[in-house]
């Protein structure tokens, strides 16, 4: 389905245009009809399927033909996390190029000046906010919000928000809107604590889901079975290859993403890290180098995985196993963006080796074993029956002749 055939308004449709795009992903068309209908709805969708446009399209065609506050707040969007504000927020303004639809995000991290500035367009009115929790109720505290007239509320990785503990903040903000309203509940996962959120705040929703536990098909995955010890060298080894120019990194800890971005450093591979004790303002600079092709490898914890837009991965390697196949699946989903292609790699100790059996189970196939070069010395057998009871010094397995990290 093409975008012009969604009756959407021709600013809306000038702005798709400027941006490249002609055709609508699966998810985009099963959920923007609904909204345009003005239905509430529950959606599930992994990272790279369009989510952000589907609902942002909508929202812009609503306000540009029905009537709506003037001098107000009339719809917020809140999402757990200061980047993936940043990137809805961008995405807006390009769509929104031809309109006259004001916007802002709202997020913490910013300068004094931020703050003030956010505080003049929340008092005056701005017709969508793009918001992270924390730093809307540091507004609404003060009492100068003005959102009387809002009328369409949509919280963007939610089931991610929860697991951050913002369910508490949610509730508080939710406190201050009008009871009439639209909302729009996007999530990769459904766990039950979600399913509870939605019935707080949803009216007879339509429920959408879209493909959330399957990788793209175009991605290339390994596993590469190791002991713990082997994982830094072996990652050393993998990026000595100019095989893959632009490559993310995941560990599951700040610590794991400190410890290696300093070991890459001192053999020499430009990389950069991204975790949560950095300052904004680094964080910001760390992605715009890794954009500019300035670093190769980008180190991070799964503060990267969702709503980070970065274009062209070649390479995604998992440091560590995922806790669940939910992120593995968000996780490589950084690379092969697009219908291009993608390469994953997962190193994945003795003890690890039942996080992927369950990650295997989900996706209803293995994940291929790769084999690691002999120099690296023996490495364990694939056997997640032991699960987490699994030791140091388990039998090597037997080695064939296939590629290196292949």
């Amino acid at each position: 389905m093409k975008f012009t055939d969604l009756g959407l308004d021709q600013r809306i449709l000038d702005g798709i245009d400027s941006m490249g795009y002609e055709t609508a992903t699966p998810v985009q068309q099963q959920v923007m009809l609904p909204i345009l209908q003005g239905k509430d709805i529950i959606a599930s969708a992994q990272t790279g399927t369009g989510k952000t446009a589907a609902f942002l399209l909508p929202l812009l065609h609503r306000l540009l033909t029905t009537q709506h506050a003037q001098n107000d707040i009339n719809a917020m969007v809140i999402v757990p996390t200061r980047e993936l504000a940043i990137q809805i927020s961008e995405s807006l303004e390009g769509l929104s190029y031809f309109t006259d639809v004001s916007s802002i995000a709202v997020y913490g991290g910013g300068s004094g000046d931020s703050f003030i500035t956010e505080k003049k367009a929340l008092t005056s009115g701005v017709d969508i906010v793009v918001c992270t929790p924390g730093r809307m109720i540091a507004h609404l505290n003060m009492g100068y919000v003005k959102l009387k007239g809002l009328r369409y509320l949509v919280l963007d990785e939610a089931d991610r928000m929860l697991d951050m503990g913002f369910n508490d903040d949610i509730m508080k903000i939710i406190s201050f809107l009008p009871k009439e309203r639209q909302n729009l509940l996007f999530s990769a996962t459904m766990p039950a604590k979600m399913r509870d959120l939605a019935r707080k705040i949803l009216q007879d929703p339509v429920e959408i889901n879209i493909a959330i536990s399957k990788p793209p098909e175009q991605i290339i995955q390994k596993a590469f079975i190791v002991y713990e010890p082997q994982k830094i060298p072996i990652i050393k080894d993998m990026l000595a290859s100019p095989q893959y120019q632009n490559i993310i990194v995941f560990c599951s800890s700040k610590q794991q993403v400190k410890q290696l971005t300093a070991e890459l450093k001192r053999a020499r591979i430009q990389a950069g890290e991204i975790h949560s004790d950095l300052e904004q303002t680094v964080r910001e600079q760390v992605l715009q180098d890794f954009r500019n092709r300035k670093l190769r490898v980008l180190v991070a914890t799964d503060i990267l995985s969702r709503g980070i837009d970065i274009e062209d991965i070649d390479l995604v390697i998992n440091f560590d196993v995922p806790h669940d196949g939910e992120d593995y699946v968000h996780r490589i989903g950084r690379t092969a963006r697009a219908a291009s292609t993608g390469t994953a790699f997962t190193l994945v100790s003795e003890q690890e080796q039942y996080k992927l059996a369950g990650i295997e189970r989900l996706l209803g196939q293995p994940v291929p074993k790769g084999t690691v070069p002999e120099s690296f010395g023996p490495v364990p057998n694939y056997n997640p029956g032991d699960g987490k009871k699994k030791k140091y010094g388990g039998k090597s397995r037997p080695r064939n002749n296939q590629p290196r990290h292949k």
